[in-house]
């Protein structure tokens, strides 16, 4: 038989065997290539095992498959590794979007609040009313508990004796308004025709032909607005309805603060979650006395300022000078725009009824004593209780008023005042804690913290060295 077969079974298998090794020499560098990323330029130690990456492995009996073949093997391809893309993104890209969602989550969980507060807007405004008097109220009720009176009795008559001075309040006024509104209306008259008067002859050169033009246009627009006044007059009922329900839901809401006001809050903690609980529960008695204290510095502050601008103004002969002080502190319960509305509303009844002249001592009055009120009176009276910046009391009275109407600019403030309390007193708490809950220091970062909160040691001064003894005197040999 021939042995030219017998050749070439043999070559066939070397090459079949070669092409193994090489395909099992390219999935080993690969293997290497993705267990080692950004380290495939780097060489391996040379060595008589180590063969080199561009060169196939020896053949047995010293063949290769080049030699065999009769051309080069390419390298294995190396494939490139990608960095982690979180590590890819900037430092400051990141810092950003981490800041705009949770800023995103913020502004969503506000939103849905003041949606759920403007749909029950009678309710939350009713209940902020009781918050507020039963502050002022609940100093009443503690001195009458001290003097022996049961919590119930104590209560009642808190209750009752505040109740009764509001509405003897609101009666006084509606029957001052009653009784001066024939009265009232003729003087307006009259002071309408002198301030035409006036103005004609006044320097402005305001003719007879232009008042009467700003007269029919008024007219004018009192005709074609009058669908609108209509529907005002039948919103006003609603109005008045929502009104009475409010009032009652306070004056229920007052008197279950006077009476069980310390297990409502109580029970109120039991929905904080246990950790935050002992932090919360001081915050608690800290934003009652900032409330309590801004209520009875307010109530104090809006009673001297009705008293001295309706003395001024009855002195003045303004007519309704008690109903217009009544006003006067009403709106002082709205820091800053209330004062300017009330002082206003007098000038304007001056200048109607009496003239230009006793409208501008009008005016000296109310400025003079909202002076005294606003660089005397609030420091003395209110202190350091309530510490809002006057730029957070505008911010406040703008967006209450825009978000609920007067109420809304009523309890702005005292809001406010409360949650700046509120966050002082937890960040306080949270700063104790980690320091009470911070491993002691020992060794030498024990001796440098004492010095840094007491000071350098002061050195201790070595004890005198005894004083040597003196010389023993002679024993008497008599024994004596």
């Amino acid at each position: 038989m021939s042995r030219v077969p017998g050749w070439l079974g043999r070559v066939g298998t070397r090459l079949t065997e070669a092409s193994r090794r090489l395909e099992e020499r390219r999935a080993e560098m690969e293997r290497e290539s993705r267990d080692t990323p950004g380290h495939a330029g780097t060489t391996e130690p040379a060595g008589p095992a180590a063969a080199p990456a561009d060169r196939a492995p020896a053949l047995p009996g010293g063949h290769t498959p080049a030699a065999d073949s009769g051309h080069a093997v390419p390298p294995a391809p190396v494939v490139p590794s990608r960095p982690d893309p979180a590590q890819a993104v900037p430092w400051g890209v990141r810092v950003a979007a981490e800041a705009g969602w949770r800023l995103l989550v913020l502004a969503g969980t506000v939103w849905v609040l003041m949606r759920i507060i403007g749909a029950v807007q009678l309710v939350v405004l009713a209940f902020v009313a009781a918050l507020l008097i039963t502050a002022l109220l609940q100093p009443t009720v503690a001195w009458l508990r001290q003097l022996g009176l049961p919590r119930g009795p104590a209560t009642a008559l808190t209750a009752l004796f505040g109740f009764v001075v509001i509405g003897l309040i609101g009666w006084f006024v509606t029957w001052q308004v009653m009784e001066n509104i024939d009265t009232l209306s003729d003087q307006i008259q009259d002071g309408i025709d002198e301030l035409r008067n006036w103005l004609l002859n006044s320097p402005f050169h305001v003719t007879d032909k232009q008042i009467n033009e700003i007269a029919k246009n008024l007219r004018e627009a009192v005709g074609a607005n009058t669908e609108q006044i209509t529907s005002a007059g039948l919103e006003g009922v609603t109005v008045v309805v929502e009104a009475l329900t409010g009032i009652l839901l306070a004056v229920f809401s007052t008197l279950f603060l006077l009476y069980d006001g310390k297990r409502i809050w109580e029970w109120t903690l039991k929905l904080v979650p246990a950790a935050a609980r002992p932090g919360v529960a001081g915050a608690g008695p800290a934003a009652w006395r900032t409330l309590t204290a801004y209520v009875r510095g307010t109530v104090v502050v809006a009673l001297i300022d009705a008293i001295f601008i309706g003395l001024g103004i009855y002195f003045l002969n303004v007519p309704m000078a008690v109903p217009l002080a009544v006003f006067i502190f009403l709106f002082s319960f709205i820091p800053l725009v209330g004062a300017v509305v009330s002082g206003a509303l007098a000038v304007v009844v001056a200048l109607v009824t009496q003239g230009v002249f006793t409208a501008v001592m009008t005016l000296v009055v109310v400025l003079a004593v909202q002076q005294i009120e606003g660089h005397i009176l609030q420091p003395f009276i209110l202190g350091r209780a309530v510490r809002v910046h006057p730029l957070a009391v505008v911010l406040a009275v703008a967006t209450g008023g825009m978000v609920a109407g007067i109420g809304g600019a009523v309890v702005a403030v005292p809001l406010v005042a409360v949650t700046n309390t509120v966050v002082g007193y937890l960040n306080a708490y949270a700063r104790e804690t980690s320091v009470r809950l911070a491993p002691r220091p020992r060794g030498a970062t024990a001796v440098s913290a004492a010095m840094s909160h007491h000071g350098p040691p002061v050195p201790q001064v070595p004890p005198a060295p005894p004083e040597p003894p003196g010389p023993v005197p002679p024993e008497d040999p008599r024994g004596g």
